[in-house]
């Protein structure tokens, strides 16, 4: 029987370092703008990729709250390390864009003519994206579902998947579903294997355009050890998640407790900076301004805001939110509850780059932990206190 389409998506091949340089300038000839992980100004950064050789080669992070950091070990893996700072969110909503324009046309200055998304944005690879990325801009994809620049950029963007194989310390994927491994929702997928037998990546492919690509690139079928080798790598990886959030009824846990008193024991920590936003790959809060010249050409541009900003829950009169407290409250139990009554999801990946970048070392887990012990106890307590009265 011939193979199909089907099958060339469904076969794993084993590609060696060689094979992953081949992979690189395939997507660039292809007229892709490839970017991937690079090292600069002491971070996994994504930068755009020349060669393979500018992947971060020997370098490994290590990420606590309020703390990262990056060195060299000198070996060949090239994705050992977990996220950096940056999530792919800027590539589809950039942290500052002209939505459109509008210029008078050159022989009827009154009907003027207009453009979306001026800057004509090429389609992009991302080489190395990790699978709580993936997660991260299909969860931006539905709250932006109606922006057609957003959704234009997404489809058009090529994902080479990096399965994590070496988490953080502030790492909880497993917990919110979204990894080391990914499913589905990618165009290829690649596993490095470092070992004895030396450096190999079995990758997948996931979508029509991916097999094409990867038919270009120097491999082999993998076989049932190196199958086996791409499962450790993944277990190995879900033993070692930095953190665990408890998702058991959380958006129903944060909904009935909008007035416990850990809000004011974050808020006495919380610097309102806004960090969390700017690195988190789901946040989507904008501003938008319109301005225009003495020629007549007018511009609506958005740039990035957040709900740390006094300014952003504005309304006549005032601020709606204006204490730490409240602001705080509202970030968490929108990305953990509320979230879902809007978009049918949860709005966190489990990336822990909030608990990485906040100055402070605030972590989102040990908050929805500490709530859901008070309301335990709470509902012990009761529970007790019925049991007496009915004696």
């Amino acid at each position: 029987m011939a193979a199909t389409e089907d099958d060339d998506r469904a076969e794993a091949r084993v590609v060696d370092a060689a094979g992953l340089a081949a992979l690189v300038t395939a997507l660039q000839d292809l007229g892709y703008r490839t970017i991937g992980p690079t090292v600069a100004d002491g971070a996994i950064v994504w930068s755009d990729l020349d060669t393979a050789q500018s992947l971060p080669r020997g370098w490994h992070d290590h990420q606590e709250p309020g703390s990262y950091r990056i060195e060299h070990d000198g070996d060949d893996a090239v994705f050992a390390w977990a996220v950096g700072p940056q999530s792919l969110k800027s590539q589809v909503f950039p942290p500052r864009a002209t939505l459109w324009r509008a210029q008078p046309a050159p022989h009827d200055p009154g009907r003027p003519t207009f453009v979306i998304d001026p800057d004509g944005a090429r389609p992009l690879a991302a080489f190395g994206a990790r699978p709580c990325e993936l997660a991260g801009l299909n969860v931006l994809g539905g709250a932006l579902a109606n922006d057609p620049i957003a959704s234009h950029r997404r489809q058009a963007m090529f994902v080479v998947v990096a399965e994590c194989g070496t988490p953080s310390g502030t790492c909880f994927c497993v917990s919110m579903g979204t990894g080391p491994e990914v499913d589905a929702g990618f165009d290829l997928a690649l596993t490095e294997v470092v070992d004895g037998e030396g450096q190999r990546f079995v990758v997948r492919s996931g979508s029509d355009r991916g097999a094409e690509v990867l038919k270009a690139v120097p491999s082999r079928a993998a076989g049932e050890a190196d199958e086996s080798d791409r499962d450790l790598v993944l277990d190995r990886a879900r033993s070692h998640m930095g953190r665990v959030l408890d998702t058991n009824e959380l958006p129903e846990l944060l909904a009935r407790n909008v007035e416990s008193p850990r809000w004011d024991e974050v808020a006495d920590r919380c610097l309102a900076c806004g960090n969390c936003t700017l690195v988190c790959p789901t946040c989507f809060c904008g501003t938008i301004e319109d301005v225009s010249d003495l020629s007549g050409v007018v511009e609506r541009r958005r740039s990035w805001s957040s709900c740390f900003e006094l300014a952003h829950s504005y309304v006549h009169g005032g601020p709606v939110r204006q204490s730490n407290r409240s602001r705080y409250r509202q970030w968490m139990s929108h990305k953990l509850s509320t979230w879902w009554d809007q978009f049918g999801t949860s709005g966190c990946v489990g990336c822990g780059r909030c608990i990485t970048w906040c100055p402070v070392g605030i972590d989102i887990t040990e908050e929805a932990a500490a709530i859901r012990a008070a309301d335990e106890h709470v509902a012990t307590t009761r529970m007790a206190g019925r049991a007496e009265k009915e004696a």
